[in-house]
């Protein structure tokens, strides 16, 4: 019997050493069926299925612009809901597309212009089998039934984002339950099977996210990964199986991961260089469907025209490289990052010749490259082997240094017209604030306590205009002197997306990007007068995520962001 008893203590042991170790943990799509549902030319993303996985709802471009389609799945037929009423409706950061709980509405996240300069952001619906769309929740970014679809969990676009649970409806009665601290986001919220959890993403945008649970009573959340990336999509297959999106520790992806929520290791479920925007689950958890990417970046210059009236049409820029990104304007020579695999390097292009200046072994450039005054220096960031590193090198490419490993540096650095210290942001618990960096190897100095990011100095030196937290889909843009006190500005409110800021020569002129999420324009903004005039009038498709402006003040480059996409299911077998 003594032996009998040591046995059993030692095969429960085993057993639950195992369930430490990992060795029960199986992928969860490991035998599920893969299935193209798209094959459109052109982008589909943020796709959703309804609860009972018939249905699966995304948008695309496929009319010409950005639009909610719904298809049954199996049948081959796709059907556009929206026609072009409801523009304004790609917001990656969010969950914007879902289904009414029982599936007769598609609903859809929509930032629209309230009649003035200001824009309303709320939740509407269109019938599933086409009709007039309507408003569903009003005043609400993103929201989630529970199971038994008595409990809605949603969250405005005010600071922080504040999360509300309500008994069916949204408004009156809605129980605020969380808000994320000043500068930080929660998105996707979602309800564990069984109702004792509200999983949601929690952290600063776009790329230091992480997925975090909180009981639909309130109290303080539970932080349940540790990515410290661009964390997103998190779905519940059963009540302890959490899948989501997340990039690797370089930057790379995002990519499909699974963790037990209990034990909390992620899992990494697909190799290769697949990429994926979206994912949603059925009730069930037995039908996935993702949206799978393959992105591409071009480079386009245009004159600046001298006439108000006049605008020029872009000309994209030849690469001998694969894709260029983060484009920067010297004398007489473009400046611009190339990604190979799973590294980034720094490329010059002068002469219609180009020349690798620096590249590293599992790098990602941080921001953009920033070219001093006089065009003679180089300043950027990178992410290598877990640290983060301000280099400055000669415009050749000579002399590549290290200036600072000491801050978790973020954004466009900006050099300070003097040529003797960098200007960038850092993250400081929590929050990014601005720093100089002085090139002697004196030790790095705060220089802004405010949220603030992606510097850009007046030629003249006087003040560095830079840009504020994201609240909703806005930011604000802001300067300070040299002193750091505060410098006045015309009131400038910028949409998500593109942040760059850039000066025209002389520094009276602003140039940044104004529009939608994924659809901006150049403008021009003076800031003695605050006159505004357009400098380019690009189409619905061309998305720029960067730009930057010739030293003479006469030409502009661009980088393009197009994502061919396609959604795809998985069917999970039965258990």
């Amino acid at each position: 019997m003594l032996f009998a008893a040591a046995g059993t203590v030692l095969a429960i042991g085993i057993i639950l050493w195992l369930q430490k170790t990992e060795r029960f943990w199986r992928n969860p799509i490991a035998d599920a069926r893969f299935q193209t549902v798209t094959d459109f030319d052109g982008v589909e993303q943020a796709a959703a299925v309804s609860r009972d996985g018939h249905l699966v709802a995304f948008l695309s471009d496929r009319d010409g612009q950005m639009d909610v389609w719904v298809t049954q799945v199996g049948s081959g037929e796709f059907h556009n809901l929206t026609h072009g009423s409801a523009p304004g409706l790609a917001n990656p950061s969010i969950r914007s597309l879902g289904f009414s709980p029982d599936g007769s509405f598609v609903t859809y996240w929509l930032r629209r212009q309230d009649g003035s300069s200001n824009y309303e952001i709320g939740v509407w619906a269109v019938p599933t089998l086409g009709g007039e769309p309507r408003p569903y929740l009003d005043g609400a970014a993103e929201f989630d039934w529970s199971h038994d679809g008595s409990r809605l969990v949603y969250h405005t676009p005010g600071p922080g984002d504040p999360m509300f649970v309500s008994e069916g409806s949204v408004g009156s009665g809605g129980q605020p339950i969380f808000t994320a601290p000043a500068g930080l986001h929660s998105h996707f919220p979602v309800w564990s099977p069984d109702a004792k959890f509200i999983y949601f993403v929690q952290g600063s945008l776009p790329d230091k996210l992480d997925i975090w649970r909180i009981s639909p009573a309130g109290g303080i959340p539970e932080r349940i990964t540790s990515h410290n990336g661009r964390v997103s999509h998190p779905v519940l297959l059963d009540r302890r199986t959490l899948m989501y999106l997340a990039s690797d520790p370089d930057g790379s992806g995002p990519w499909l991961f699974s963790m037990d929520v209990e034990r909390r290791i992620p899992h990494r479920l697909t190799s290769g260089l697949d990429r994926y925007t979206s994912l949603a689950a059925s009730a069930d958890g037995r039908r996935l469907v993702a949206t799978l990417a393959s992105p591409k970046r071009t480079l386009w210059r245009l004159r600046i025209a001298d006439s108000p009236t006049e605008v020029s049409t872009a000309v994209r820029i030849s690469l001998t490289t694969g894709t260029g990104s983060s484009p920067r304007l010297g004398p007489n020579y473009l400046l611009f990052v190339s990604a190979a695999g799973a590294s980034e390097s720094i490329w010059k292009l002068a002469n219609g010749t180009s020349t690798e200046l620096w590249s590293g072994q599992g790098t990602q450039i941080v921001g953009g490259p920033a070219i001093s005054s006089d065009g003679r220096s180089i300043a950027f960031s990178v992410s290598q082997h877990g640290e983060k590193l301000l280099y400055v090198m000669q415009a050749d490419g000579t002399n590549a240094r290290v200036v600072t490993n000491s801050l978790a540096l973020q954004g466009d650095p900006a050099w300070a017209p003097d040529g003797q210290s960098i200007t960038l942001a850092a993250d400081d618990r929590g929050t990014p604030h601005l720093f100089r960096v002085p090139l002697d190897g004196r030790s790095p100095v705060p220089f802004v306590q405010d949220y603030s990011v992606d510097p850009a100095w007046a030629p003249d030196g006087r003040y560095v205009v830079y840009s504020g937290p994201d609240i909703g889909t806005t930011f604000s843009v802001k300067a300070v002197t040299a002193q750091a006190a505060a410098h006045p500005l015309p009131a400038l409110t910028l949409t998500r997306g593109a942040r760059h800021l850039a000066f025209l020569p002389g520094g009276r002129a602003l140039v940044l990007p104004r529009g939608e999420i994924q659809h901006k324009n150049l403008w021009l903004i003076d800031l003695d007068t605050g006159a505004e005039r357009q400098l380019t009038n690009l189409p619905p498709e061309f998305n720029i995520r960067d730009f930057d402006i010739s030293p003479d003040g006469h030409e502009v480059v661009l980088e393009r962001v197009q994502d061919r996409s396609d959604v795809v299911l998985l069917d999970r077998p039965r258990s």
